[in-house]
């Protein structure tokens, strides 16, 4: 195993729970609620679709876009300055990989403002690359994050394991070529062919991603 990718909102941090409470507050703001579907649909995805997704719920297509980005980064930026919870066995999982000596990035949708603050939680030293979601011409389900992650630690995406929590984050690390454990955290995950699924991060060490490259090998 040559790299570990981790993305971070619900996989390393309970971060998707403090997105949930800005977009209600931002509903309220424009005179509606979200639906928990509509929230739920928004997990993993981008900005961009995020937003549309939003509009569409409150059933008000013609929503400037621009205003309710600044505001809910804005509000998510004094949430996750309060601190961020870590997912249960996260924390254990990037310090065993980095006492293992096996090179890790950050592979997230979140724009960098909020991982720069998310970082004095995670810790910025436990990762020798980041990419952002505002860092990248197309974000997850493509696979141009993790590829470009691959590409910063100078390793072979096909080496690396990449850990994941939503069905679009999946779907990038496989488009990518790296081999996936995936934990739910606001979704449910389905049987997906290629994909490691675990009900938590619990009990998984640096050897237990390693063997995930098995069948790769064979």
């Amino acid at each position: 195993m040559d790299a570990v990718l981790f993305d971070m909102d619900g996989t390393l941090v309970d971060s998707e729970r403090v997105w949930g409470i800005a977009l209600a507050e931002l509903a309220v703001r424009a005179g509606g609620t979200l639906s928990d579907s509509a929230r739920l649909a928004m997990v993993g995805s981008s900005m961009a679709r995020s937003m549309q997704i939003f509009r569409d719920d409150l059933g008000q297509p013609d929503r400037p876009e621009a205003p309710d980005v600044t505001w809910l980064i804005d509000r998510v930026y004094e949430l996750f300055a309060d601190g961020l919870v870590w997912r249960p066995g996260a924390a254990e999982l990037l310090l065993a990989v980095r006492a293992a000596g096996i090179p890790t990035a950050l592979v997230t949708s979140t724009g960098r403002r909020l991982v720069e603050v998310a970082l004095k939680t995670i810790g910025a030293e436990n990762f020798d690359a980041v990419v952002c979601g505002d860092e990248v011409e197309k974000p997850k389900p493509d696979p141009e994050p993790y590829r470009r992650a691959a590409e910063l630690l100078g390793v072979r995406i096909e080496r690396c394991v990449a850990i994941e929590d939503s069905p679009s984050g999946m779907a990038s690390a496989l488009a990518s070529g790296a081999a996936v454990l995936a934990v739910p955290a606001e979704l449910e995950l389905p049987p997906t062919d290629g994909v490691h699924l675990r009900s938590s991060l619990v009990g998984v060490d640096a050897a237990f991603l390693a063997d995930l490259l098995n069948p790769i090998r064979s």
